[in-house]
């Protein structure tokens, strides 16, 4: 055959064949509100291994633990914050995770004949958040919710008489406050300290009645009480990530 009618046949042939394009990817995943990110871009090779863009990497959280929150405190500081305690290892609250959240409450009721009774109440609650992609690190999702608990407390129903208090070398930040409530007829005394410590939030609740005729407690001492506690508390989650 003559070269030139060679070459033509060769031509004919190639524009025969069906030619196939195929999109590469260099990687997927789903990111932290559930879309897809894809990316077009072909992938790189270096070593005969392909290498995708990684996220950036977010600050882990301080604490992995949370203490036993009816360990929280000694047990002197039980009997002097609850003279007459009825279960002085407290009552635990139920916690699907005891590393994310934790509750114990303790109360008692110090009878004085004809004086009255002074019933007394305390509990503490420890909330842990750790560092999520795509939400924040545990301290900053601890700082959110510190001050939301915060507001709470200031805004409890019915409270009367609402003060705040400076409350330092209690974890990284702390708010205290006293108030006075009616419950069932009586009169109560109230303190509460929230604080926060990195990524971890808690709260301790103090409050105290003279039933019987026996006089309402003072605030300020509930809060001066309230505020030692808190210490202990915060301590407790510096021992259990020991």
């Amino acid at each position: 055959m003559h070269r030139s009618a060679k070459r033509l046949a060769g031509l004919l042939t190639c524009a025969a064949v069906p030619v196939m394009l195929v999109a590469g990817c260099s990687g997927s995943g789903t990111d932290s509100s559930g879309d897809t990110a894809t990316s077009d871009a072909p992938s790189s090779k270096t070593g005969g291994g392909a290498t995708g863009s990684t996220a950036p990497s977010i600050a882990l959280a301080k604490y992995k633990k949370l203490p036993n929150p009816c360990e929280a405190f000694s047990q002197d500081t039980i009997k002097n914050l609850l003279p007459k305690v009825k279960n002085a290892s407290g009552e635990q609250g139920k916690s699907s995770d005891n590393n994310a959240r934790g509750y114990c409450a303790w109360n008692s009721s110090d009878a004085k004949g004809v004086d009255g009774t002074q019933y007394r109440w305390l509990d503490v609650s420890y909330q842990r958040y750790d560092s999520e992609q795509g939400i924040g690190t545990g301290e900053k999702r601890a700082t959110e919710f510190y001050a939301k608990k915060a507001a709470d407390a200031k805004a409890t129903e019915g409270a009367k008489n609402v003060k705040t208090a400076k409350t330092d070398g209690t974890g990284d930040e702390a708010t205290s406050l006293t108030y006075e409530l009616k419950k069932d007829g009586n009169d109560f005394g109230n303190a509460t300290v929230v604080m926060r410590t990195a990524n971890v939030v808690i709260t301790l609740n103090y409050n105290g009645a003279g039933l019987a005729g026996a006089d309402t407690p003072n605030s300020a001492d509930l809060l001066k009480s309230a505020q030692a506690a808190a210490k202990e508390a915060v301590t407790a989650v510096n021992k259990a990530n020991g």
